[in-house]
């Protein structure tokens, strides 16, 4: 992860913010630092924080110095390198409850999985100001905090998907279960997320990895591109495999190895294989060198059944917030993608073009 000086030996590095709401910060106190609580030191060094989301922080162990957990009460010591993870600071909207359906997966006190469904926003923001999966949890989660740590906007998000990719995500019920699982989210050591794609072309390899530095593309800052060096972009990995192949597009499962935004579609369309139906990175656009007038009305159908990046967050493992077990959810591909699919291989077999 890149990182940039901020105010002496502060340093912050931004996770994906369609992905991880929330931010690392590493402190490296000075020679001459006096003895001082900790919450106090990052206080001052912290720009939107609270001394209570730093103990609720030091709470769940998100505050480490020199590699370890501490507590709020810890007094800080001459060039101890202290780490931390807080939620990313938004501006504040005002949010209203309302009664959206939702896909509860499975719930307890402690979090909800949710299975999201296509053209749905995560949260409220310029230009959606309602009709949010926060807004439906509003009204079906009665205890989801609303001031937590993540800002009234944000109640008990921990990650976020596209407006257009579907699946599984999780919500945080509790303050210290939206702390435990952000931590977990940005280790990435407890956690296993695995998405299904459908890409255009026959993917050469069986696995393979995708790596470049992910950063705003320059000629329109509404996507991203995929650079050679750290001073563009930030490093990003993807692990991908192949599943099926349909001849004209291949199914896939991809792993992200680091949260940026778009990570998928970009470094998919990196290699050549954009995501199917993908707008913004190419893929609503027919294969080239299979423009002939059959294929190209077949395509166009199914255009019209996917009008979307053909992408699912398939799995979702993570360690209990309260009780440490390890938790293990999956959704099926949704009924757009599934039918596509269908489509291509009743396309691709003998006897039944």
């Amino acid at each position: 992860m890149t990182e940039q000086d901020l105010e002496g030996n502060l340093t912050e590095g931004i996770e994906d913010q369609n992905e991880e709401l929330f931010e690392h910060y590493r402190v490296v106190v000075d020679p001459g630092q006096a003895l001082l609580r900790i919450d106090k030191f990052l206080l001052a060094r912290i720009p939107n924080t609270s001394r209570n989301k730093l103990q609720l922080a030091a709470k769940n162990g998100n505050i480490l110095v020199n590699g370890l957990a501490v507590k709020p009460n810890y007094k800080v010591r001459p060039a101890d390198d202290i780490s931390i993870v807080l939620p990313y600071p938004i501006r504040e909207i005002e949010l209203i409850a309302e009664d959206i359906p939702v896909d509860i997966v499975w719930e307890d006190d402690y979090l909800a999985i949710i299975n999201k469904e296509a053209n749905m926003v995560v949260h409220p923001g310029y230009g959606n100001y309602s009709g949010t999966l926060v807004n439906a949890m509003m009204y079906h989660f009665e205890k989801l905090p609303k001031g937590g740590p993540n800002g009234p906007t944000r109640p008990g998000l921990v990650h976020r998907l596209d407006k257009n990719t579907t699946g599984i995500m999780v919500i945080a019920k509790t303050e210290n279960a939206l702390v435990n699982l952000s931590k977990q989210f940005y280790d990435r050591t407890t956690i296993n997320r695995r998405y299904q794609a459908i890409v255009w072309g026959d993917v050469k390899l069986d696995e393979g990895e995708i790596e470049g530095y992910v950063g705003r593309n320059t000629r329109n800052r509404k996507i991203m591109a995929v650079y050679d060096n750290e001073e563009q972009g930030k490093y990003a990995l993807t692990r991908y495999k192949v599943l099926k192949r349909y001849g004209y597009v291949t199914l896939i499962e991809c792993k992200l190895e680091t949260g940026r935004t778009h990570q998928i579609r970009v470094h998919l369309k990196s290699i050549g294989h954009p995501l199917f139906g993908d707008m913004e990175y190419g893929g609503d656009k027919v294969l080239k060198g299979t423009t002939f007038a059959k294929f190209n009305q077949f395509v166009k159908n199914c255009f019209t059944i996917l009008p979307r990046q053909a992408l699912h967050a398939k799995v979702l493992d993570i360690l209990h917030p309260e009780t440490g077990e390890q938790l293990k959810f999956s959704s099926e591909l949704p009924a757009d993608m599934q039918e596509v699919l269908d489509k291509f291989e009743r396309y691709i077999t003998p006897n039944n073009v």
